[in-house]
Order: structure tokens, then sequence, then C-alpha cells
């Protein structure tokens, strides 16, 4: 099994299956993971093996890393189409998330006007206001929703805290339509059980969800890279079809990534 450690706090650029071409800021440390998921089917493999040991970069490291970088890229001819929060682990979960926001908005005015600002993020702490308000303030608010069953999040998720899904979608709802969900689709036998959120049982019971929230947007996927649990398998380009176009069908913009 392989496993995704990344650089910190700048990464990439990557190109994004759904963002372009894409420069990473990691707000966890960069010798290991520390998310209030644990997901199973995590490219940057178990909370439990890859321990960090060193911090989180702080606020001004951030910034300054991000204005050399994106100084860098622009002597090169190279824009970046999006600044994405995403890495090892939980990004909203730093303590200054909302300044290194406000940092990364003044940046890219600066330096990279056209680019935009985007949060990957698993929704578990919006309940903090100033996180809150920080995601009122990017351009791409993309919030993580698997489903809205508490058996299938506690085997597949495993929220680390406390995680009441309800209480998730009402906060989601706040967000009045400033807000993209982000869900993961896929199939297995696994030693943690049967995993397969591609049927009905899973998917009329969100798209009712989704209807509550009021997204701009969904974007499903499934699985792109090696994940840490053996059994789990990609949802299938005609199961993400039939699945975007119920969710299309509600009137809900919706993409598909295989």
């Amino acid at each position: 099994m392989s496993t995704i450690i990344y650089p910190s706090p700048i990464f990439g650029p990557v190109h994004s299956r759904r963002l372009g071409l894409s420069l990473g800021i990691n707000l966890q440390p960069s010798d290991g993971k520390v998310c209030t998921f644990d997901c199973i089917y995590c490219e940057c493999g178990t909370n439990a093996e890859h321990r960090a040991k060193l911090p989180r970069p702080t606020r001004e490291e951030v910034r300054e890393s991000l204005r050399n970088k994106l100084t860098e890229m622009l002597k090169a001819g190279e824009v970046p189409d999006v600044l994405t929060f995403a890495g090892n682990g939980e990004p909203t979960a730093h303590p200054d998330f909302f300044g290194i926001i406000t940092d990364t908005i003044q940046l890219r005015d600066e330096l990279a006007p056209k680019a935009k600002v985007s949060v990957l993020s698993n929704a578990t702490q919006l309940h903090r206001p100033q996180v809150f308000e920080a995601l009122l303030r990017v351009d791409n608010n993309i919030q993580k929703l698997d489903t809205v069953s508490m058996p299938y999040i506690k085997m597949v998720d495993r929220p680390s805290n406390r995680y009441d899904v309800e209480e998730v979608i009402t906060n989601l709802q706040r967000f009045a339509g400033h807000v993209v969900i982000q869900t993961m689709f896929m199939k297995g036998n696994t030693s943690y059980g049967t995993v397969d959120n591609t049927t009905d049982d899973y998917v009329l019971p969100w798209l009712e969800a989704l209807k509550r929230i009021a997204p701009r947007e969904v974007m499903i996927y499934t699985i792109d890279r090696e994940t840490p649990t053996p059994g789990l398998e990609k949802a299938t380009p005609d199961e993400l079809n039939r699945i975007r176009d119920i969710v299309k069908a509600s009137g809900i913009p919706c993409s598909a990534s295989y």
C-alpha cells in the first residue's frame, strides 16, 4: 500500500480533476496526518499509521511560503487556476484558519487575481464561528457529505470526535447556497464491513439532504488512487452518471469524476 503525505505548507501545483491547475496549501505537518476524520479510503493513509511529530505551520510561515511560491510561478509564466486548502488532514482545524484565509485572499488579489480560493473540508468544524465566517469569504467552499447514514459514516469516514449528521446538514444550510457538496461513492467488501453507497437506500436520503442544503453545485467522484483499505472498488461510470442525473433532475447542478 502506498500513501501520499504532502509537503507543508505549500505543495504543487497539481492538476485537479475538478479544479484545474491547483496550488496546494497544507495546514497540517509535513511528516504526518492530522484529521478529524479517519476515512478508510484516504490517500494519506490512516491517522494511527501516520502520526505527525512536527507542528502545524504557523500563519506567518503559510503567508511567506505562499508569497514566495506565487512570485516564483509568476516569473515562470505559470499562473494557478486555484489556491486549494487540502493536504494531510482537515484544513479548518488549524487554530489560525480565519487569519490564514485573510492572508491568502490578500495575496491572491495582489499576485494572482484570477485564481480562485478553494477549501476542501469534511464539515466537522462548521460550528466554530470563525471557521464558518472564513468559509463564507472563499470562492469555492467545498464540504464533504458522503451519506446521511450514521452507521456508514462511523464505518467509512470514522470521525475522531462527536459527529451528528443532522447538525452538519443544518450548518450546511446556513451557507444559503454558498457551498459545494462533495461526495465519494464506492463499493467493496472490507475488514470493516460491506461498503456500497451507490444504491437508492443511500442515494435517495442523501438527495433529500441536498435539497435542504440547496448547494451551488454537487461534485460526485470515486476512488482515484490507492487506498489504505484492501477490498475497496471504484463506483462505475454508469453508477456515477445515474446518481449525477438524479441530482440534476432535482434542479441542483452536479458533475461526476470517474
